[in-house]
């Protein structure tokens, strides 16, 4: 049933336990190859440091190493559609354009790069955000074999069970931990980061935790350099925002 699934879903306990299980349901509708994508640092030019996405996939290193490796999906059709749209759009809208004339040649070299992994059809989600820094999408890659028409009648039975699916998916995934492709944070540096978020001192910190001023900064600056920013308030941020700090079973 949906809802035991669904249950079972959110009381996953891991971005890894999560995903997991996406993709073997999804797999039951036919869509076998998937690709996640959210990131928090998106601007009106970028979506910010691909090191700052959380990306999950079951995709091949191949496939991977192209799309994300040379940064294809600058240029995807169904990466612009999503940043453009909420909602679910078949792979069909896509191929409709290429016969339209309608995409740039960036665009075809991408469309052409997928038809050659025998990415062909299937189904893309852009999940809803009220805030401007933040978006989530899914790339559902239909099983090989399938059609445009086959992939559109699998979503005339099942889109509405699918969606709410990877709408519930994707919100737990976003209240998780995750660190994008850099290193997660050490226990010391989210917890002097936890402490300068509540507003206290250097010295205070180094009371609290036991150490010399001097070591408190070392975790504070090393926790900089993981989370690639200039300032520890940025860093307090940026934290906060992947999930990091201030959760009850943080990931080591």
């Amino acid at each position: 049933m949906l809802a035991t699934f669904l249950e079972t879903l959110t009381e996953s306990p891991s971005a890894e336990d999560v995903w997991n299980r996406l993709v073997d349901k999804m797999a039951e509708f036919g869509f076998d190859r998937l690709i996640y994508g959210y990131t928090q640092f998106r601007s009106e030019r970028s979506l910010g440091d691909i090191e700052d996405f959380l990306i999950l996939s079951n995709h091949s290193r191949e496939f991977l190493d192209r799309f994300l490796g040379d940064k294809l999906y600058f240029n995807a059709p169904m990466v612009r559609w999503a940043l453009e749209n909420d909602g679910a759009c078949s792979w069909r809208h896509i191929s409709e354009q290429l016969e339209r004339g309608e995409l740039t040649p960036e665009e075809i070299e991408v469309y052409e790069f997928n038809r050659k992994m025998g990415i062909t059809t299937g189904y893309a989600l852009s999940f809803h955000t009220v805030s401007q820094r933040a978006k989530g999408g899914l790339a559902l890659t239909a099983k090989a074999g399938l059609t445009h028409d086959d992939v559109d009648e699998i979503w005339a039975k099942h889109g509405t069970n699918i969606k709410v699916i990877c709408n519930v998916a994707h919100l737990k995934l976003i209240n998780l931990p995750y660190s994008g492709l850099r290193r997660p944070l050490t226990k010391r540096q989210r917890e002097a980061l936890e402490w300068v978020g509540n507003g206290k001192t250097m010295q205070d910190i180094a009371t609290i935790m036991d150490l010399k001023p001097a070591t408190v900064e070392k975790h504070l600056r090393l926790a900089r350099e993981v989370l690639d920013v200039d300032t520890t308030a940025q860093a307090v941020l940026k934290a906060a925002f992947q999930n990091q700090i201030f959760m009850l079973d943080p990931e080591s």
